[in-house]
């Protein structure tokens, strides 16, 4: 395994040279995300799976390889997948997860306004997501997403077409679904977006469950002051959008800059 990853780095400048500015951004980016994962403790093994579309190339989005742990995931050996489920670019060979065609392929078809799918399983998530009332209004992180949150009932592993109309009518507009039994997906307008949503729902979920675990009844705010909470982070254009990201490639490149390969 270590010699397959250390050959792909024989393909890094190849792919740079070979697909658009653009896409090279944009795989840095997913890249990215996948390490940040890690940092953040989001990660499952070689499961679960974040995706994004390649601007300059419709129909066709990136998604990692199902064998590669996500700090092993890099910009160059990235898979490209089409909307036909169909694998157009795969350098590590391993082939991509078929759940991945299911959530990723799905979401990317019937909403162009998400550029970026992030889909984990992390313990937090999926205690909530096993929760009858899913997300409550206990923290500020929670509270952003007033409203704004779809649910989907399981129904076994994500292997089956019907799935993908499934998540499709469950997602609706939102851009942030909690799978009951299951995890938690994110989508936005840039890899940075579907970042943040996911960072700060797996946060949320952190809260409620030490909040319920503590023994005490929990105070759960009410409509009217969640309401204006998630109204503030529905502004364009907040401050914050624009320098979060840059900070996190830093930490990136702090801690491995082997993303940007």
């Amino acid at each position: 395994m270590n010699e397959m990853v250390d050959n792909l780095q024989l393909t890094f400048t190849e792919v740079k040279q070979r697909v658009s500015a653009e896409e090279w951004q944009q795989r840095v980016n997913l890249a990215a995300a996948f390490r940040l994962c890690v940092h953040f403790n989001m990660a499952d093994q070689i499961y679960a799976h974040l995706s994004a579309k390649i601007p300059d190339r419709p129909g066709h989005y990136l998604i990692n390889a199902y064998g590669l742990s996500f700090e092993e995931v890099t910009a160059s050996n990235l898979c490209v997948v089409n909307f036909d489920n169909e694998v157009v670019e795969d350098p590590t060979g391993l082939g991509v997860n078929p759940s991945g065609f299911i959530v990723h392929g799905g979401i990317h078809k019937i909403r162009p306004d998400l550029k970026c799918v992030m889909h984990v399983h992390t313990k937090a998530g999926a205690a909530v997501s096993a929760q009858k009332r899913g997300l409550r209004n206990l923290s500020q992180h929670a509270m952003r997403f007033h409203k704004r949150i779809g649910y989907h009932d399981f129904a076994g592993t994500a292997t089956n077409q019907s799935e993908e109309e499934r998540l499709g009518r469950d997602l609706a507009n939102y851009k942030v679904l909690i799978l009951r039994n299951h995890g938690l997906l994110t989508g936005g307008a840039e890899v940075r977006e579907a970042f943040e949503l996911m960072y700060f729902l797996e946060l949320a979920c952190q809260i409620q469950v030490a909040a319920m675990a503590g023994g005490d009844d929990v105070y759960e705010c009410d409509d009217e002051p969640a309401e204006a909470t998630a109204a503030h982070f529905d502004k364009p254009n907040r401050a914050g959008t624009k320098r979060d990201w840059p900070a996190l490639l830093r930490l990136c490149d702090r801690i491995d800059p082997s993303f940007r390969n």
